[in-house]
């Protein structure tokens, strides 16, 4: 938000809207198609291009290697997402005005295509009902820097670009195992992918051009290409190791083109960490707090200070205080309202943890305008939270905090005089574990974009995986 000597007085309502039917994104794509197609016509355009709502589509490039598995993964990316597969091989097949007897023949005899003409027939495919509907997946194109530039200047502007790589000796000792299915296409190897069907077995066959010679020659001049090819998708490019099982290359690869890439548009973060006691939320909550700026909400804290300042509400919760009692939830919703209403929460954004608790107490930040775009589940096992809450201390002289294992006290004086608070039991820890869990199912549930992490690693660890949750977009789940 724009926070200036004298700040605007911008409804919470206005940039909640923007974010969550990205405006600014919206804006920012009929702008790019405005400035790529040139229309003569640019309010007609805008209406069709909103109409077709295909900004979310996948526009995915597959390069690596000979055997390095692109294809297959290409092949599998397609199914997956209900998309295009757009290859040389399958430009070729199709009937192009522009393709000529002459032009097949070339391509079966050298299974290349002059790279003026591909880059017209691949402007001519991905223009076609289905690609724009459904996006396209560029199979092994571009091959050149030549054909990446050539490629750009049509306006053909990939989102996701993955490059696979694996040793040259790898690729070579998999080239020889290669096998197609002369009716589907399908590629199998003889050792990491056979068939179990005997009548795909029968018909296999092995493919042209896959010797030790021949595949060292393809290779070489893959590397000599792919360098001037890297540098012309920057920020959209992921190199994945294809010397792993092809299963495992093509869940990175899915992940990694179910992501959004960073945006320019305003971002208020409102953040929401949930977790059993003793999972670290506190720490996380102050860890943002401290380097974004966003305002730390407890809740219990929160309570605590209304019953302190003796506010209108404090004055109401005290006796819930006074015998140990929980504080109904309509209570809490006021005070966290009154929390998030306040200027310096709309500006900054929050960080809110110790409530929602349960499905109920989640409809009700809801009802009142408050849904958060972030939300963090951190899990860790019940050993790990004993082992850091049970053996918690507090020394009664000097009021410092220690743990047994990770900070213990410095002389067995102030370790014999030390105390452990009740609410740091293992019964009652057990207890509000046990508590989180039986709601837990029901809390991810309602926050269907929530993230769930490890939180039993290093804390800074647990903050990288966060902070960059709340820095990137969040991946589009896709069944």
């Amino acid at each position: 938000m724009d926070v200036t000597t004298a700040p605007h007085r911008i409804p919470a309502e206005m940039p909640q809207y923007g974010e969550s039917n990205h405006i600014f994104e919206l804006m920012q794509n009929m702008l790019e198609q405005l400035l790529i197609h040139q229309p003569e016509d640019p309010i007609s355009f805008m209406i069709q291009h909103l109409h077709r709502n295909n900004d979310n589509v996948p526009k995915i490039v597959i390069l690596g290697p000979p055997a390095s598995g692109k294809t297959t993964i290409a092949m599998w990316l397609c199914k997956h997402l209900n998309s295009n597969l757009v290859s040389v091989e399958n430009l070729v097949i199709r009937e192009f005005p522009l393709l000529t007897t002459e032009t097949r023949k070339h391509y079966q005899r050298t299974k290349t295509v002059p790279s003026t003409l591909l880059v017209r027939l691949i402007k001519e495919r991905l223009a076609q009902e289905d690609c724009i509907r459904r996006g396209w997946i560029l199979d092994g194109i571009p091959e050149t820097r030549e054909q990446a530039l050539m490629i750009q200047t049509q306006g053909v502007i990939p989102r996701h670009v993955v490059v696979l790589s694996a040793l040259d000796t790898v690729l070579i000792e998999r080239n020889l195992g290669k096998r197609v299915d002369p009716q589907t296409g399908e590629i199998y190897h003889t050792t990491f992918d056979w068939p179990p069907e005997s009548d795909i077995q029968n018909r296999l066959v092995v493919p042209a051009g896959i010797s030790e010679m021949e595949t060292a020659r393809k290779l070489l001049e893959y590397h000599r290409n792919i360098v001037g090819i890297i540098p012309s998708y920057p920020k959209i490019l992921k190199v994945i190791s294809a010397d792993q099982p092809c299963v495992d290359v093509f869940y990175q690869a899915l992940t990694y083109v179910q992501t959004h890439h960073r945006s320019n548009a305003p971002f208020t973060p409102k953040v929401l960490l949930c977790g059993p006691t003793g999972s670290g939320k506190s720490l996380q909550a102050a860890l943002l707090a401290q380097k974004y700026g966003l305002v730390n909400v407890c809740c219990g804290q929160l309570l605590k200070e209304a019953v302190a300042d003796k506010t209108q509400f404090g004055e109401l919760i005290r006796p819930f205080f006074e015998k140990e009692m929980a504080v109904p939830d309509s209570l809490v919703v006021k005070v966290l309202t009154e929390r998030l209403d306040q200027q310096d929460s709309i500006q900054k954004g929050w960080v809110l943890h110790g409530f929602p608790r349960d499905l109920d107490q989640a409809h009700m930040l809801s009802s009142v305008g408050y849904d958060p775009n972030r939300v963090f589940f951190l899990n860790v096992p019940f050993d790990s939270i004993v082992e850091r809450l049970t053996l918690r201390r507090i020394d009664p002289v000097t009021g410092e905090r220690y743990h047994l294992l990770y900070k213990p006290p410095p002389t067995m004086e102030i370790q014999a005089r030390l105390l452990q608070h009740p609410k740091d039991s293992e019964e009652q820890v057990k207890l509000k574990v046990d508590l989180f869990y039986r709601n837990s199912a029901d809390l991810e549930q309602f926050y269907g974009q929530a993230v769930t992490l490890n939180g039993d690693q290093d804390p800074y660890t647990v903050f990288e995986y966060v902070e960059s949750g709340i820095i990137n977009p969040l991946p589009k789940k896709i069944p």
